[in-house]
């Protein structure tokens, strides 16, 4: 009889431990302050806060708006962000958020038809478009693919720092939009984040 009831108590403990730890689970806003900070990768927070400051530093520069034409904002393609991190991540983090934010603005609009090494983010609109053009001779203008007037490029550096149980690490961003038709950088700019915590600290 002790021994069932001893098992029942267990039972009832491990229920009552499952039913706390997953009534604690919730949705939290993305990169706020409930969001976690990690010194051993990028959070979602440091992202959100490289991309949104970038980008509006492109923005306020003018190069967009003295770029655009008649028949439109400038086109910007994606180049190479080089990692030289010790993560393995997705550059799509950053570029993603920063042509949302500058096609959303009307101030430029970005190609997914051109891609680095030919590779193209939509191969079914570069192929109809490669197509559309075959069978007009290329003569319409209005069937021809749009030619990137920019490309982004960037890197994407870590620089880690110890002292006592103190440990800090550094992620620098930088960008450069080059002028396709000049060969030359019209824009570029550089964001530091800085990150500190103690050796046993939640988190890590």
């Amino acid at each position: 009889m002790r021994t069932i009831l001893l098992s029942l108590a267990l039972v009832s403990s491990l229920l009552l431990l499952t039913g706390c730890s997953s009534s604690k689970a919730h949705r939290i806003e993305s990169g706020g302050d409930e969001s976690v900070t990690s010194l051993n990768k990028i959070d979602i927070q440091d992202w959100m806060e490289a991309a949104d400051s970038m980008t509006q530093s492109l923005i306020e520069s003018g190069i967009l708006d003295q770029a655009a034409t008649a028949e439109g904002p400038p086109v910007i393609a994606i180049s190479r962000i080089v990692n030289s991190t010790t993560q393995q991540i997705d550059t799509d983090m950053l570029t993603k958020k920063i042509r949302v934010t500058l096609n959303q603005s009307g101030r430029a609009m970005t190609t997914t038809t051109i891609g680095l090494g030919g590779r193209a983010e939509d191969p079914l609109a570069k192929g109809e478009g490669q197509r559309a053009e075959f069978f007009n001779d290329g003569d319409n203008p209005q069937v021809k693919q749009a030619r990137p007037r920019f490309t982004l490029s960037g890197k994407i550096i870590e620089d880690r720092a110890r002292a006592g149980s103190t440990q800090q690490v550094t992620y620098v961003f930088q960008l450069s939009m080059t002028d396709v038709q000049r060969g030359l950088a019209a824009w570029e700019d550089e964001r530091s984040i800085t990150k500190q915590g103690k050796k046993n600290a939640v988190g890590w």
